[in-house]
């Protein structure tokens, strides 16, 4: 036998006294009185779920809390503050309380350790079911279930020698609930005797780990209501289109919107572009001419600085060669006067020096 057919369960979808007084949900005969007691009364009819008038509300949204602690009352349920949790506190965060149901004993008045916890919504109860299991509330540690009286085909309380759990002590344990699932059976299975007595035989091949959580049952849906889904689904998807007709539309006007929008931005910015482009370029234009008058104006002042220069450097000049010829002609008039008083000098000098030879000579 393989191990993980050894550590292999399975639990059950509907109640059978026998079934559930056995370890691997293959026995055919009941083992203590208990069982016998409560397969006489599953035999008999004599337990009715739904005839508790107490036991009100949408069983697909309650759920079974077991194993609390007996001191723990509907006052202490229903207070916000002292030293222990309540069950409204500790249960509220998986979802939305509609009401709570404490079970008591009916003479004595005093609590039996478990209460029913009804949610708003389906989805809550199945919030709880899932992460409730194994919680402390007061001090104890709670186990829950689903409302297996009203939901499980079958059902005999444990009043009545049925239900799930029991402790080791009493020695009548149930199997096939969420603590105490079947084990998978490692005897060959009679098949015959089980269908005989109206025990599922366990499911060869589906088997489930003791990790993994047994879904609780879901509501089955009636024609009514699949013609009110199917109605209120039409109405949905009505409202749904029509909704996404409308934000289609919205979605149309403001692409045109947008888009009429951009085009005349686009103009805009086209005609915008195109003045700037004439603007440029006669500015442009207009600074091209400035620089070439600008260049132009600096050419002729050049041009008539440099004539002034060369006009002022020909008077210049001319008037140096006329005072140089002036000088020059003052300089030979001098010259040709000194040469010329010279001479004469020299002549009148030659004729007295000649006069005064000739008087010597006459006077010898």
């Amino acid at each position: 036998m393989s191990v993980s057919r050894v550590n292999a369960v399975f639990y059950a979808e509907s109640y059978h006294p026998i079934q559930a007084g056995s370890i691997d949900g293959t026995d055919t005969l009941p083992h203590d009185n208990g069982v016998y007691r409560a397969f006489l009364c599953s035999s008999a009819g004599l337990y009715d779920p739904f005839g508790d008038p107490k036991a009100t509300g949408d069983p697909y949204c309650t759920v079974f809390v077991g194993r609390l602690n007996h001191l723990t009352t509907e006052d202490t349920l229903h207070k916000t503050e002292g030293m222990n949790k309540n069950v409204i506190r500790s249960m509220s965060k998986y979802g939305r309380i509609k009401s709570l149901r404490l079970v008591r004993h009916i003479v004595t008045g005093a609590s039996r350790g478990y209460a029913f916890v009804e949610y708003e919504t389906e989805r809550e109860m199945r919030r709880a079911y899932e992460d409730a299991h194994h919680s402390i509330v007061d001090d104890c540690e709670i186990i829950v279930d689903y409302n297996r009286q009203q939901l499980m085909p079958g059902w005999i309380p444990r009043r009545l020698g049925g239900g799930h759990g029991g402790k080791k002590e009493s020695g009548q344990l149930r199997f096939g609930g969420r603590e105490r699932p079947f084990r998978a059976p490692l005897r060959p299975i009679p098949l015959d005797d089980l269908k005989r007595l109206g025990i599922p035989p366990p499911p060869e091949g589906k088997y489930m780990s003791r990790f993994q959580v047994p879904p609780p049952p879901r509501r089955k849906r009636s024609s009514m209501d699949r013609e009110d889904r199917y109605h209120k689904d039409g109405s949905v998807d009505r409202e749904e289109f029509s909704h996404k007709r409308s934000s289609l539309d919205r979605e149309d006007r403001d692409h045109k919107r947008i888009s009429v929008e951009r085009d005349d931005w686009e103009e805009h910015s086209h005609k915008r572009s195109s003045k700037d482009k004439r603007r440029s370029s006669i500015d442009r234009e207009e600074q091209f001419h400035k620089r070439r008058s600008s260049s132009d104006r600096e050419a002729r002042s050049h041009k008539r600085s440099s004539g002034d220069r060369e006009a002022q450097w020909s008077n210049k000049r001319t008037s140096i060669h006329g005072e140089e010829q002036q000088r020059s002609s003052t300089d030979w008039k001098e010259h040709s006067h000194r040469n010329y008083t010279d001479r004469e000098r020299e002549r009148e000098s030659h004729k007295r020096h000649r006069h005064s030879t000739d008087s010597h000579g006459h006077g010898h």
